[in-house]
């Protein structure tokens, strides 16, 4: 008898246990607000069924690689694991971390505070593997897409309506994005 479900935690998140068994990689689905003020970020991951609530230094480390815009880090990859030395109140708890990250042409540094008054420059790795082919999108989730190269991405893996509504999709972006440059005169 397998008793690894057994082993999962109650939580409605990813927690730093559910990478004991060594670092996993995760493609982001959807990035939300959760009404925690602690943990105010939801993201959801292709490959677990639980949403990933990173901390604060985790999400830091997402804004310095990615940008402060988390629609744009949809169809990213990340991969976490397991840091046993992170502290809360004091104690070594464990905490997840990001080891390597989708789309940086190389090792990220970006300087996170540890404890009040000391700093540590955390390095993330970029991902060297190629993303599974991307799932087809409904046509919901292309009329409420506003990235194009998540749109451009899902392209790939879509049937022929879908690819139609994500190219018309594409151009109505495309056309909105000249609106906008036209009114500002250009700039």
């Amino acid at each position: 008898m397998d008793i690894t479900e057994t082993l999962a935690p109650t939580s409605d998140q990813l927690d730093a246990v559910d990478l004991l068994g060594g670092p996993r990689t995760f493609t982001i689905t959807k990035v939300g607000k959760n009404a925690s003020a602690e943990q105010p970020v939801n993201i959801g991951l292709a490959e677990f069924p639980r949403v990933w609530r990173p901390g604060k230094s985790m999400r830091r480390v997402l804004a310095a690689a990615w940008g402060v815009k988390a629609d744009a880090w949809i169809g990213r990859r990340v991969s976490l694991y397991c840091a046993p030395a992170v502290k809360f109140g004091g104690e070594a708890v464990g905490g997840t971390r990001i080891s390597h990250l989708s789309h940086i042409d190389g090792p990220k540094k970006v300087p996170l505070l540890v404890t009040k008054g000391r700093s540590a420059v955390f390095t993330v790795q970029p991902l060297k593997e190629t993303a599974p082919p991307p799932a087809a999108m409904s046509l919901g989730d292309v009329a409420a897409t506003t990235d194009t190269d998540t749109l451009r991405t899902a392209w790939q893996g879509s049937p022929p309506d879908v690819r139609a509504a994500i190219e018309a999709r594409v151009a109505e972006i495309a056309a909105l994005a000249q609106g906008d440059t036209a009114q500002t005169g250009g700039e």
